[in-house]
């Protein structure tokens, strides 16, 4: 996809700012789980909760680390100068769809096969 260099600039931005909101939320929740740990529950509903908490950041952490490496991913696209292209089938991803989903990998069609496991 042939982008001018303010339009892939802007998107390189966008990406950035991704990378710091996650890095933070990840960071922050890092901190609460240590937290939760130190509180020395004596409650069998708090001990609940807290463990409930501990999964719930557990679960998030993974998704943060999801979303972290399809950034990076993308601002390795952007240096290699395939960013805008489907990884699958190489056609041009739409601008829409790139708005919406600056470190989307595939087009939309290639997505929804993903993601019925026939890719």
């Amino acid at each position: 996809m042939l982008m001018n260099k303010k339009i892939m600039e802007g998107y390189k931005k966008r990406l950035l700012d991704k990378k710091r909101e996650v890095t933070e939320a990840y960071n922050k929740n890092k901190t609460y789980g240590r937290l939760t740990e130190d509180e020395g529950t004596q409650d069998l509903a708090d001990k609940a909760s807290s463990a409930y908490t501990k999964e719930f950041l557990y679960s998030l952490s993974n998704t943060d680390r999801e979303a972290l490496q399809q950034v990076d991913e993308a601002l390795g696209r952007i240096r290699s100068g395939s960013y805008g292209t489907c990884a699958e089938c190489g056609q041009d991803l739409n601008k829409k769809r790139l708005e919406a989903v600056p470190w989307a990998s595939h087009c939309i069609s290639c997505q929804e096969k993903i993601e019925k496991g026939l890719l």
